[in-house]
């Protein structure tokens, strides 16, 4: 037996049907407030969500899977940063004309021998690092937001070959919360302002 199962599927179908309206109201809401003024969003649950762990599951693999299902744009947030299947995948997209970009914490690419930093940077997606904080410790993409299909990837594993085989970690994958990815999108624009980018 391979230790690994199916990975779960949860469905929340309320309204699959993009609102502009609220869109809008979020973007504006989102990009006139600062962070921590306003109270936590709540949002109505909605499309899809696919939920993953490990020991077990391969969510390497679910990462990678979403990836290649991008239409035009991935944002990723991400502490640490080993995944070299992972890092292909966004290699990959970027070269069939995805917009990807990438903020990393600014203190694992000195500290993380094996960081995929580097290789990612060397192959032409761009990278900023985000110093403003002890830990930049989110673990997120953000898939076609502003799409008709955009997903949310977010969860406590880090995009690192130890999240996949040595820890106990959690993933979810939101799929078709247009809200949601905006939400997701604004903060990784916040975070995008006050990072450094990383030159070849």
């Amino acid at each position: 037996m391979s230790g690994r199962s199916e990975p779960r599927l949860a469905m929340a179908t309320v309204n699959r049907e993009p609102r502009l309206a609220p869109t809008v109201a979020l973007c504006l809401l989102l990009a006139t407030t600062p962070a921590l003024a306003s109270p936590p969003l709540e949002l109505t649950l909605q499309g899809t969500a696919q939920v993953a762990f490990t020991p077990g599951d391969d969510i390497g693999a679910l990462i990678v899977a979403a990836i290649d299902r991008a239409k035009q744009q991935i944002l990723v947030q991400a502490y640490s940063f080993t995944h070299r299947e992972i890092a292909e995948a966004l290699i990959a997209a970027k070269k069939r004309g995805i917009d990807v970009q990438v903020i990393a914490d600014h203190d694992q690419d000195a500290r993380v021998a094996t960081t995929q930093i580097g290789y990612l940077v060397e192959r032409g997606v761009p990278l900023h690092l985000d110093a403003m904080h002890p830990a930049a410790h989110n673990k997120v993409m953000v898939i076609d937001a502003g799409g008709a299909d955009p997903a949310v990837i977010t969860g406590s594993f880090n995009f690192t070959h130890a999240a996949q085989y040595r820890n106990a970690e959690n993933l979810l994958i939101l799929r078709g919360n247009p809200l949601l990815a905006e939400a997701y999108a604004a903060n990784w624009r916040r975070h995008r302002a006050h990072s450094l980018p990383v030159r070849k």
